[in-house]
């Protein structure tokens, strides 16, 4: 049985059910994907410019392996972001705040907050109290496919035009307006990251994670695994 089932798929990533679970972090060390070699990886994010984006949790960079190897032959694994600091994530959700914020001008500021989540987890949530994004944590991946030429295949969009989806439809796991082709690479991906363990966030096909406070909820855990890294 899926462990999806009964639990509601549409969560947003700083649902209050998702910030209730409790943390107990378990002070695994991160690993560097420059210092290995076995996943590929993307230039830098550009939106912020993230110098630790290589940087993941031991557990997290093993699974990932682990998927890699049950990927069909000719395709791999590219890395856009793992880690993301604090202050980086902050300065993402601003910036998505102000595109939404513009684009629904008629919206209240909690509308606006409860939208820009879609896409960005808050470093504050909306009642004041701290929270913890997933990238702070080393816990998410932001993956996609290529081939044997590391050249990106058709995913319906790419993960560093994530910030122009400004609706967020092309993003969506399950999305309606991309190809069959994209709708079948995205399954084949989706296929070996749930094999090994990972949960998606539903919103971004690119996202994963494991031992965060998703993961916790979706894999029904009593606390997820890993706290932000200061």
């Amino acid at each position: 049985m899926s462990d999806y089932i009964a639990l509601d798929l549409t969560l947003l990533i700083a649902d209050p059910k998702i910030v209730a679970i409790p943390v107990i972090d378990n002070h695994e060390p991160m690993i560097d994907l420059v210092d290995l070699g076995e996943i590929s990886y993307g230039p830098s994010p550009e939106i912020p410019n993230n110098t630790d984006y290589t940087k993941m949790r031991k557990t997290v960079y093993e699974k990932l392996k682990q998927a890699q190897s049950l990927l069909p032959k000719g395709l791999r694994f590219c890395l856009y972001e793992s880690y993301r600091s604090l202050t980086l994530q902050k300065s993402l959700f601003d910036t998505r705040y102000e595109k939404v914020k513009n684009k629904y001008p008629e919206w209240s500021p909690e509308q606006i907050f409860t939208e820009t989540t879609r896409m960005v987890s808050p470093v504050i949530n909306q009642d004041g109290s701290p929270n913890i994004p997933p990238h702070s944590t080393g816990a998410a991946i932001d993956v996609y496919l290529i081939n044997e030429q590391g050249e990106a295949i058709e995913m319906g969009i790419h993960p560093k035009d994530w910030m122009e989806d400004i609706d967020g439809s092309l993003s969506l796991t399950a999305s309606e307006i991309i190809t069959e082709e994209a709708k079948q690479n995205r399954k084949i991906m989706s296929h070996v990251l749930e094999a090994v363990g990972f949960v998606n966030y539903r919103n971004e096909y690119w996202h994963w994670s494991y031992g965060d406070r998703y993961w916790a909820y979706y894999k029904q855990k009593p606390y997820a695994l890993y706290d932000s890294c200061k």
